[in-house]
C-alpha cells in the first residue's frame, strides 16, 4: 500500500507543477490531456476504452504474480516484495544498509498514505 500511495501522491502532484501532456488523450472523443482534472474528478472523464486498457493491464500484473516461469528465481526465495530485480545505485548486499533503506521506504510509504488521504 505504501508503494501505491507514493505513486498516487506523485501522480497527483506532478501534473500541477510540470504540466500535462500536449495533445489528445482520446482523439475520437476529442478529449485532451489538459481537460482531465486531478483526483477523483478524473474518473468521470476517462473513456470506456481507457478503463478497459487499465483493467487489462491490472489483470496482466496480477497474472504475472502467479509465476508463469518469469520470476522463478525470486519466487522460490519466499521473501515478500523481492522479485529478483536490483535497481542500480539502490541495491546493496550490506544487511545494515538494506535494513535502513527498507525502513526509510516504509516511513515514506506511511507518509504517502496520509498525504493521498488528504488530497
Amino acid at each position: 500500500h505504501g508503494r501505491i500511495s507514493m505513486l498516487a501522491t506523485m501522480g497527483y502532484i506532478t501534473p500541477e507543477f510540470v504540466g500535462k501532456f500536449p495533445g489528445y488523450l482520446s482523439p475520437s472523443a476529442s478529449l485532451k490531456f489538459a481537460d482531465v482534472p486531478n483526483g477523483l474528478a478524473a474518473i468521470s472523464k476517462v473513456p470506456a476504452a481507457g478503463w478497459g486498457q487499465m483493467v487489462l493491464y491490472a489483470l496482466y500484473c496480477e497474472a504475472s504474480s502467479l509465476n508463469f516461469g518469469y520470476f522463478e528465481e525470486a519466487y522460490n526465495k519466499n521473501t515478500p516484495g523481492d522479485y529478483g530485480w536490483k535497481p542500480p545505485l539502490l541495491a546493496t548486499d550490506n544487511p545494515e544498509l538494506k535494513t535502513k533503506r527498507l525502513n526509510a521506504e516504509l516511513a515514506n510509504g506511511r507518509l504517502a498514505m496520509m498525504a493521498i488521504i488528504g488530497m
